[in-house]
């Protein structure tokens, strides 16, 4: 096992309790304006996460059923010569980003796995409550030349309690953070989404890059859990992008529906997610 921290922060199974604590080491400040992955380059127009095999890059679990409580999660990431990978390009700090979230979308973990030498990749998660998970890997293959997301279903054994995905909320508040969205998510060409943080009711204007920006958004899809993770506008240091109190980011639904966003924010060394609920419209054409 490699000496790097890895980071670990989640979403509570509430939509407006929930919250994380992990102190993060600062990141570097390189961001591609307005990048999205996950959401692209798929077979047939598929959204990403959907599949667990894809141009010939299979997620492969070493355990599809786990118990609750504290786990170590272990994976590999299969090449198309069937051997475990180990060249990645690096996406936004990072070789790999491992989401996992339960089927009802009441909660979410954002980690970063350890990489070791034989392509085993590991990350320790706790996952409280018995239930249908999914697991989602952004990867960048060297050999493939682009980010692919994969996608696994996790089993946590015990009594299951499934409950509704939370109802469409514009307002979070995290901790003493308060997080409100602004815009619609639509189909098609998309639009943009505005988060603005305040903490006790003063904008923050100091939020801290976090993997190379003000804010990370993960949007999945209740029903399937089609998964796009987008990136803000601008970036950390590039002479125009404020540190916030807002955040905005180019998001393009890959249907109508009903999506949760989780918005990754870091400020204080302490990396919070605040979660929304929003229905997707067809985008119209004007």
């Amino acid at each position: 096992m490699s000496t790097h921290t890895h980071d670990q922060h989640a979403h509570g199974t509430h939509a407006h309790g929930g919250h994380a604590h992990a102190a993060h080491a600062g990141h570097g400040d390189h961001a591609h304006a307005g990048h999205a992955h996950g959401g692209g380059d798929h077979p047939a127009g598929l959204p990403g996460g959907l599949q667990i095999t894809q141009d010939g890059y299979t997620l492969d679990l070493a355990e599809t059923v786990v118990r609750p409580g504290d786990l170590d999660l272990r994976f590999r990431i299969l090449g198309p010569d069937g051997r475990p990978v180990t060249d990645y390009t690096s996406i936004h700090d990072r070789d790999l980003h491992l989401i996992v979230a339960r089927r009802e979308l009441t909660g979410f973990w954002h980690v970063h796995p350890v990489l070791a030498d034989d392509g085993n990749w590991s990350v320790r998660l706790h996952l409280p409550e018995a239930g249908a998970y999914r697991v989602f890997t952004d990867i960048a293959p060297t050999a493939l030349g682009r980010t692919i997301t994969l996608g696994a279903d996790l089993a946590v054994a015990g009594a299951y309690d499934p409950r509704p995905t939370p109802a469409p909320n514009r307002t979070v508040v995290v901790d003493d953070y308060e997080v409100t969205l602004d815009g619609d998510l639509t189909t098609g060409a998309g639009g943009l989404l505005t988060l603005t943080v305040h903490r006790n009711g003063v904008p923050v204007t100091d939020l801290q890059p976090y993997l190379g920006a003000y804010g990370h958004l993960v949007v999945l899809r209740a029903g399937d859990l089609a998964y796009v993770h987008v990136h803000p506008n601008g970036a950390p240091g590039d002479g125009v992008t404020a540190p916030g109190p807002a955040v905005t980011f180019h998001t393009a639904a890959p249907g109508v529906g009903t999506y949760r966003l989780f918005l990754d924010f870091k400020h204080g060394d302490t990396v919070r997610t605040a979660a929304f609920t929003l229905t997707a419209a067809a985008h119209q054409h004007h």
